[in-house]
Order: structure tokens, then sequence, then C-alpha cells
């Protein structure tokens, strides 16, 4: 979805995947974006917890950017929290933890961005006309305008399922495809929609009802990971509670996307279960905490064979696209300026 008054323009693309990557967009100088949104794991960063500019471990998980531009809300557990606009100031300006860091030292990021002469050009070239480019708002409009190109949609699922490639899915992804989508297992309830994330937004085809952009309510779930005892989370992460005040949204998060799922361990929002196998364990028990009176009614728990779990695996691997995580128009453009001039003259003539 792109909003109106941040139109998406070839220039703000640009010169948003530059800031996406440069680590010049931090207090220190020393981290990015991407330090905590890795391409070749689907925009996730590998770690329980997310690490800040500083060191510091932050409370959640570094969730996929993948097909971001889809999501309802866009973070763990924050209702309000709907653009990628907003969004891209909250590293930025956080300081309780600290991530990027650049809170009171916004002239100076501005100034470091300024004086490269790369920047000067990719500034103008993305918001032509505008007396000063270099302004904060222009870099989370470029930022957001970057996100919203990182499209995944070309898993051997969706190849199955769009291009009718019969070939597509191996015979175990099949049959755990059903699984996913069985009445017994229930995963589909809540990692629902093409995003395999619950609710997105959406504009429907031309004649659809209405004729504009369809935004469907948030959704929030406990899936019993916990219980301190009266069906409480930690205290760092009590979910959408801390937001709403309600305490029947203790332990409520949201559902994160299952495409390219299998490169995005460790999962749940603390991290706090290391492989897929033990998620699907998770949920066939009703949760590590199955007596939290908090919990999601769907989370029933099931039972699996061996079997079943492994079929179910190789369709949640069957969920990863390739040429997302590989796709050089959403890699680090650093790293290929510097590996081209490594490459010399001569290699590059050829």
């Amino acid at each position: 979805m792109v909003p109106a008054d941040n139109p998406l323009t070839a220039g703000k693309v640009a010169l948003g995947r530059y800031l996406f990557y440069d680590r010049r967009l931090s207090g220190d100088g020393h981290f990015a974006c991407a330090s905590c949104h890795r391409q070749e794991l689907a925009f996730t960063d590998g770690r329980p917890r997310a690490v800040g500019a500083t060191g510091e471990t932050l409370p959640r998980s570094a969730m996929s950017l993948a097909n971001a531009a889809y999501n309802v809300t866009l973070a763990w557990d924050e209702p309000e929290l709907t653009r990628l606009e907003e969004q891209a100031l909250v590293p930025m300006l956080a300081t309780e933890p600290i991530e990027l860091g650049i809170a009171g030292r916004e002239d100076e990021v501005l100034a470091r961005l300024r004086a490269d002469a790369r920047y000067r050009e990719l500034f103008a070239a993305a918001f032509p006309g505008a007396a000063d480019p270099f302004t904060l708002d222009h870099v989370v409009r470029a930022l957001a305008g970057f996100e919203r190109t990182l499209i995944s949609g070309d898993s051997p699922y969706d190849r199955l399922l769009y291009r009718d490639d019969r070939e597509a899915l191996s015979p175990a992804a099949r049959r755990g495809m059903e699984l996913f989508f069985s009445a017994e297992l229930r995963c589909s309830e809540c990692h629902a929609g093409f995003n395999l994330s619950g609710p997105v937004r959406f504009v429907p085809p031309r004649g659809g009802a209405g004729g504009g952009a369809f935004e469907p309510p948030a959704a929030f779930f406990n899936t019993a990971l916990y219980d301190l005892g009266g069906g409480a989370y930690p205290l760092e992460n009590p979910g959408l509670v801390r937001h709403t005040g309600r305490p029947e949204d203790e332990g409520r998060f949201r559902a994160p996307t299952l495409r390219n799922v299998a490169l995005t361990a460790p999962y749940m929002h603390d991290g706090s279960i290391a492989t897929l196998g033990e998620v699907i364990d998770h949920y066939a028990a009703g949760g590590r905490a199955p007596g939290n009176p908090g919990k999601d009614p769907r989370l029933a728990g099931f039972a699996i064979s061996a079997q079943g779990k492994a079929d179910l695996i190789a369709f949640l691997e069957a969920l990863t696209d390739r040429g997302f995580v590989t796709d050089p128009r959403l890699s680090d453009p650093f790293a290929e300026e510097a590996e081209s001039a490594a490459a010399g003259p001569a290699e590059k003539s050829r």
C-alpha cells in the first residue's frame, strides 16, 4: 500500500536503499537499519532479540520486512503503528532502549549525509524542488519507499498457488500444506491471507466493493508462551496490554508472516523457541503454558505423528522465496560498489 502523501518514485527507492544500508544513519555511525534486517535472513537478524547501536539487547526480536507494505500494523504489539513512515522513526529516536540512537543528534546525522556528494544527488533526485532536501522527514519517506519494494511472492508455494506449477511442491510439502490448512491444526486461522500473517491491507480489483483500500482491523493472539501467575507475561514483554491497558490483552502479540519462515529463526516475539520443530511442538501441546487463562481458544493442541511433523516442516520450508533473499535490487549498494571496485577495470570490461 502506497499512501497518497508519499507516492512511490524511483528516486525515493534509490535513496531509501542507500539509507537502509548506511551505518551513518545511527548515533555513533556504526549501525544501520540493515544491521537488524539482513536480506539473506528475509530481513531479520537471526538473534532471539534485536541488539541496538549501543549493544543493548532490545525486548523483542526483529520482525521480517517481507511484504511489510501490506501489514495492518507494523510491530509485535503496537496497534497504532500502521505507517512505514512512522515506524522508521521508532528505531531512530527510541531512547529506552536505544536502537539507532540518533535522538538529539538529528542535525549531526543529516550533516554526515549532506557531506556526501552521492547523497546530494540522491536527495535532489528523490525530492526535486525542495528548498532543503536534507530533512529527517525526507529520510523516513525514502526509507519507507524502499521498504515498500521488499516484496516476496515467488516461493514454491506461490508457484503452485498462483502459477499452477504442479511440480513446485514435493509430496512431503503437499502433505504438510494439507495439515497447515486443516481444521485439526488450525495454523491458517491466525497465519491467514496471502501473506500468511493475518489481516493485510490492499486495494481491491477494479469493480470491487467500495473501490477504496481495504483496511481490516489488526489481530493479536495469546499463544500461551508464559503464565507467571494468573496468565501474566514477563514485565518487559507483556504484549498488547502495554498499549491498551486492558487486562485481557496480556500476552497478545501479532502473528508474523510465515513467508521465508525457515530463514527467520529463532521464533516468537522474544526468540524463545529455536526451531520450526519446536514451534510445532509448542502448538501441539496447546502452548508452553497451556493453562494460561487468556490464551487464544484456537490453541487447543493437536496430535501429530513424526511423519506429519516432518511434512509440516517441509511445507514451511516451501515458503522460502530464494529470489527475494538474493535480489540485487534489494541488496547492500555499498557492498556492490566495493565488489565492483575490487574487480578492477579489466573485469568490468568483460
